[in-house]
């Protein structure tokens, strides 16, 4: 199932061309994307000696901090910014969503959003295959710009940790059985993969915040 997502930006440019900045699945397939995040990568500065066990990108976004945090609250603003999860919808239990990580073909993945507004803190609880144990967790932070940048606007903390999970499946019988891939197969392009993302997040919110058009869209409310 398809969500609405970037439908008052079609309306608005009269195009269903992404607008610039922004690569998502449906117009950059992961063969055309993964030379782009290749492109991002530098073997001179691996990995593991930069990030870790953390990886951690940041942003600043031209957009008020408060009405970035209201949006990135909503579980299915990731229909909109992340690379590869679609479908969002609701399960039996309650500010759980389900949808589908495209990155691994039609992998099913849980996601709880815990959010605090005094702190403007979103941290994203996820898992593929299942959704009794939230153990990928997203940490993210706006923070207004003016205080940290004397400069209007946002700057987007965005921190993963490397759960050890992510280098053994816990879940093996949940997993489709024709899938190739787990998660952790991506953790080294991680740090390139969630800059693209926070890019798409950039484009989609000071685009909106530019064109006088609600950071959140209608859909989601």
């Amino acid at each position: 199932m398809s969500l609405p997502a970037l439908d008052d930006i079609v309306v608005h440019t009269g195009s269903v061309d992404p607008i610039e900045g922004v690569t998502r699945i449906e117009t950059s397939p992961r063969e055309q994307a993964t030379p782009i995040i290749m492109e991002m990568m530098r073997s001179v500065y691996p990995h593991d000696e930069v990030f870790g066990p953390y990886c951690t990108v940041n942003d600043y976004v031209d957009c008020p901090p408060d009405e970035l945090y209201g949006y990135l609250s909503d579980t299915r603003s990731l229909e909109e910014w992340t690379y590869s999860l679609r479908g969002f919808e609701t399960t039996d239990e309650p500010g759980l969503w389900l949808a589908y990580d495209r990155l691994g073909s039609q992998t099913s993945i849980y996601t709880r959003t815990e959010a605090n507004p005094d702190a403007r803190t979103v941290d994203y609880h996820c898992a593929w295959d299942q959704g009794k144990h939230l153990w990928m967790i997203y940490l993210m932070r706006v923070v207004d710009a003016q205080v940290v940048l004397n400069k209007p606007g946002s700057v987007v903390l965005w921190t993963n940790c490397h759960h050890p999970f992510y280098d053994d499946n816990p879940y093996p019988e949940t997993a489709p059985p024709e899938r190739p891939v787990w998660v952790g197969d991506f953790w080294d392009m991680f740090g390139a993969g969630h800059a693209l993302e926070l890019q798409n997040l950039k484009a989609i919110a000071e685009y909106r915040h530019r064109n006088g058009l609600p950071i959140t869209p209608d859909w989601m409310k």
